[in-house]
């Protein structure tokens, strides 16, 4: 299915991700009037689901597209999934707020050649402003006096908060206005201990900083171009169960974890229990997931390697496992998308500023 996209001075052709409709009643975002992109994206994660898992990996603001060309160096292959930050600290470093408009344009650039696009936020705290450090503030800590304010419409620490939001808001509206769907995964980990916003229990507590940003960028902003991720961490020693901060089905498309250190398994069936049918995900893996793990837990929409693309720790000996995977039909890389026609993207390298 091909649409016309308007761009300044260009009119262009997008390829739409196809929406093969199946016995069950097609999947719907939790946003109203959520765009046809976002709706078809999602539909495309349910018809997966059990079947295939997406390939993903991260790259950090000052890194950006290079990550891709590493990839393909060693497997031969592209990620089908390409996963971006938008950042927190000083402009020039690995985390600098200045990239956030070649974060933007990237996106639409890689939308355009079939990349399935995430975006995350390590966000500041709301009781000062960027460009911060990431040992102090995003994992900083709030007074029980000061997140209360935040959760109180009208104070100060809410307000700011707020402008806060608006400017990432900006950028996903640049997103939503060039047809780019976004899984969009906000606040992630929060049943560790390690930012601001994790484990705050209650009603008041993270559920509601969930709603709020759901409120701030859904009903205020209008995008309807996200696919709200449930980003958690995977359970160990010190880090809660995945449903103690779950904010609602009404509210999360996709569920997802973060696995480093754990087996995979007890991970897989908790969120699989919580999710009562909606995709799950690896949001953030350390490495990347063996076959024999993809193919006996087959429910992962898709796993998003973080950082290097073999992993911390890796050698050029476990290169041939992590081919297999890149390799496998089980396992879906950017050729293997169905609406993919270029098979060969163009790798833009950064200019720093």
């Amino acid at each position: 299915m091909m649409l016309p996209r308007t761009v300044p001075g260009l009119i262009l052709l997008l390829v739409l991700i196809p929406r093969c409709l199946s016995a069950d009643a097609p999947a719907r975002p939790v946003t109203p009037n959520a765009s046809p992109e976002a709706v078809q994206l999602l539909q495309y994660l349910y018809d997966i689901s059990g079947k295939q898992t997406i390939i993903g990996q991260h790259a950090a603001p000052l890194v950006a597209t290079t990550q891709l060309g590493r990839v393909y160096k060693m497997m031969n292959h592209y990620p089908a999934l390409f996963g971006q930050d938008f950042g927190f600290s000083a402009p020039g470093t690995w985390d600098g707020i200045n990239y956030r408009q070649q974060l933007v344009d990237e996106a639409i650039r890689r939308h355009d050649e079939g990349f399935i696009i995430v975006l995350m936020w390590h966000a500041v705290r709301p009781i000062e402003d960027e460009p911060v450090e990431f040992k102090t503030s995003v994992q900083g800590k709030l007074t029980d006096q000061q997140w209360h304010d935040l959760v109180t419409p009208g104070t100060a620490i809410n307000e700011r908060w707020k402008s806060q939001v608006d400017v990432i808001a900006w950028h996903l509206a640049q997103l939503r206005n060039a047809g780019v769907p976004v899984l969009w995964r906000p606040y992630h980990e929060m049943n560790g201990n390690w930012f601001w916003w994790g484990q705050k229990p209650g009603e008041d507590g993270y559920k509601k900083l969930y709603r709020m940003l759901y409120d701030r960028l859904v009903n205020f902003h209008h995008l309807n171009n996200l696919i709200w991720i449930y980003g958690a961490n995977e359970i160990r020693e010190g880090v809660d169960p995945y449903e103690k901060y779950f904010p609602g089905t009404d509210v999360v498309d996709v569920l997802a974890t973060d696995v480093y250190h754990g087996t995979f398994k007890s991970d897989y069936d908790s969120l699989l229990s919580l999710a009562n049918g909606k995709p799950i995900a690896l949001a953030e893996v350390g490495r990347v997931p063996p076959m024999e793990i993809l193919t006996s837990e087959p429910r992962w929409a898709w796993f998003m390697t973080w950082g290097d693309p073999m992993g911390p720790g890796s050698s050029f000996a476990d290169l041939p496992k992590i081919r297999e995977v890149y390799e496998s039909e089980r396992t879906l890389t950017l050729d293997r998308l169905p609406w993919v026609t270029d098979k060969h993207p163009t790798i833009h390298y950064p200019i720093l500023k």
